[in-house]
Parts: C-alpha cells; sequence; structure tokens
C-alpha cells in the first residue's frame, strides 16, 4: 500500500472543499430546483474533472493506481445512482416539495462526505489489523448482490427506522413545512420541522449503502487515498445528477441486476483472492461491460414498451377512423 505523503492530502481536500464551495456558496447559493441543463453540465463536468484526476494519478504514480482509481471511482458512481433512487422514494414518502429537495440534499452530500471518510479510515485500519477481514466484506458484498436480485419494489418505512424513532422521542416536531428550515421558533422554543427527519431518513440511507460500497472498493485497492478520492468524486456529482436521472431513472429496468451483478463480482473477486488474482484491467472492463449491458438493455426494452408512430397511426385508424373527419383527421365528422 502505498503512503501518500501529507502535501497530496492537502491538495486534494483544498480540492474538493473548492468545488463544495463553488457549488453551495456561489453557483447554488440559494436553494432552487435545478433546471435540466444546470444538472447536467455540472453533472458532465464533475465526471470530466473525475477524469483528469485519474489522468493527473497516472502521471504522478503510473498506470496501476490510475486504473485502481478509475475502476473504483465507476464503482461507487453506480451505487450512488442507484441511491439517487431510494432519495427520490424518500421525497415521495414525506411528500417534500421539489423547491425544498436541494437543500435536503446539499447537508445529506456534506453529511455523507464527513462519514464515507469516517468509515474508510475505519476499514483501513481493520484491514491492515486483520487480513481474514477481506472475506467478511466480501461476503456482505455477495449476500447483497444476491438480495438484490431477488428485492421488489423498493418500500420506505421511516416508522420502523430506528434513527426516526430516537428522533421523535427527543425532539419535538412541527407537522408541516416551513420553508426550506430544518427547525423554528414556535411557541418560545425551537421545535424541529419535518424537513429534518428527511434530512435524517436520507443520511440513514446513506450510511446503509455506504456498508456496501466501502468494502467494494476495497475490493480493488488497499490504497486509503485512491479509496477515499474515488467515493468523494462519486458523491461531488450526487445532487446535480439527482435532478438529471428523476424524471426518468425508473427508465433505468435493468440498472439494479446490473449494480447486483457488479456487487457480485467484486465480493468474489475479495473471497478468493487468497487464492486467484483478477487483474485490475479485468476489472475495470468487466464492470464498464456489466453497466453498459444494463443501460443498453433499458433502453431496448423502453423502445420496445414505447409504439411508435405506425404504431399509433393504425390504434388511430382502427379504433377512431369513423369517428374523424378524412380529410382533416383532426374533429368529427358532422
Amino acid at each position: 500500500m502505498t503512503a501518500h505523503p501529507p502535501i497530496v492530502w492537502i491538495g486534494f481536500t483544498v480540492l474538493v472543499g473548492g468545488l463544495l464551495a463553488l457549488d453551495l456558496l456561489v453557483l447554488n447559493r440559494k436553494s432552487h430546483v435545478l433546471t435540466i441543463r444546470e444538472a447536467t453540465t455540472w453533472s458532465a463536468g464533475m465526471v470530466v474533472l473525475a477524469l483528469l484526476f485519474g489522468g493527473f494519478l497516472w502521471w504522478r504514480e503510473g498506470g496501476g493506481h490510475a486504473l485502481e482509481y478509475y475502476t473504483g471511482y465507476l464503482i461507487e458512481l453506480s451505487l450512488s445512482v442507484d441511491n439517487l433512487f431510494v432519495f427520490l422514494l424518500i421525497f415521495q414518502y414525506f411528500a417534500v416539495p421539489a423547491e425544498l429537495q436541494p437543500r435536503v440534499l446539499k447537508w445529506g452530500i456534506m453529511g455523507a462526505i464527513v462519514m464515507r471518510g469516517v468509515m474508510i479510515g475505519l476499514g483501513t485500519v481493520l484491514l491492515y489489523k486483520f487480513n481474514w477481514i477481506v472475506y467478511v466484506f466480501g461476503g456482505i458484498l455477495l449476500v447483497t448482490g444476491v438480495r438484490m436480485f431477488g428485492m421488489g419494489e423498493i418500500k420506505i418505512e421511516p416508522e420502523h427506522n430506528p434513527i426516526v424513532k430516537l428522533a421523535r422521542r427527543i425532539i419535538p416536531f412541527t407537522t408541516t413545512y416551513d420553508a426550506d428550515h430544518f427547525h423554528v421558533r414556535a411557541k418560545g422554543r425551537w421545535t424541529a420541522t419535518p424537513l429534518l427527519l428527511v434530512l435524517l431518513v436520507v443520511e440513514w440511507s446513506d450510511l446503509v449503502f455506504a456498508i456496501d460500497s466501502i468494502p467494494a472498493i476495497f475490493a480493488i485497492t488497499r490504497d486509503p487515498f485512491i479509496v477515499y478520492s474515488s467515493n468523494i468524486f462519486a458523491i461531488l456529482g450526487l445532487r446535480a445528477l439527482y435532478f438529471v436521472l428523476a424524471a426518468g431513472i425508473e427508465k433505468f429496468h435493468y440498472l439494479k441486476p446490473a449494480v447486483a451483478i457488479i456487487l457480485i463480482f467484486v465480493g468474489a473477486k475479495m473471497v478468493l483472492s487468497g487464492w486467484f488474482h483478477i487483474p485490475i484491467l479485468l476489472s475495470l472492463v468487466a464492470i464498464v461491460g456489466i453497466l453498459l449491458t444494463g443501460i443498453l438493455l433499458s433502453v431496448l426494452k423502453l423502445r420496445r414498451a414505447r409504439p411508435g408512430r405506425r404504431s399509433i397511426r393504425r390504434l388511430e385508424e382502427g379504433n377512431g377512423a369513423s369517428l374523424l373527419c378524412g380529410p382533416c383527421r383532426s374533429a368529427p365528422c358532422r
């Protein structure tokens, strides 16, 4: 495991801080629903920046570390997209107005960055002291991947969430939202709004997903800097990516099976790591192939389900030809 000097960690931290400041304090100082153009531009920019950072690693440390970074980034990004679907369900369950969602996403991502850093540090220590823990991580991924195949429609049940139960016991909540405030002053005391409850559920869901995603990247590399940097770059673009995918994420029918196969693949890689080594380039090619296959199958399924112009025309001719005027086809004949 390569030890990166403090200057590298400091430089990366400054870069991340600058990107967060640009996104949250300059471009989106006032929380608002991003337009498709804004969201697409920022998401594309973050992907390009992530790829350029991999190029920097290639120049500084060689192709091996760069391939590890790219593979880890791709794994984390695919898992993060699946997490966005859960965010969407949470917002629907709590009936969060669209204009309030950006504030929750902003603080949710800030919390995710902190949690990922803590979990990566803990995972690194565990793997360093107890090498056998790699098989535990691999087992977790295998079980999670297999369970994904058997999962039907995801159900959000905050009433069973331990964080929600604890919060409701110790914090007084209002019954309605108050703009984008997490708390308000009512009857002489501070009271939390339901938006704070939404944020807690979002953070909890990200913690649950991190239990899968962190072991997954440790299957690719044990280098804490590469693990952390690939995670952070995958997270930084999530807020904008949410608005890109929110309207059509359910159309990616085969995305979840693709993510499940990736988890099974990296889980098997970890479990078999003591006896069989899969080259990092082969891992990257396999993961790219799995994701592209899932996206392609989803697009084909969507096209087959959507009637073409000829089908629509036949349907009109068969069902409504007698009701429409032949020459204009726009109004009933009289």
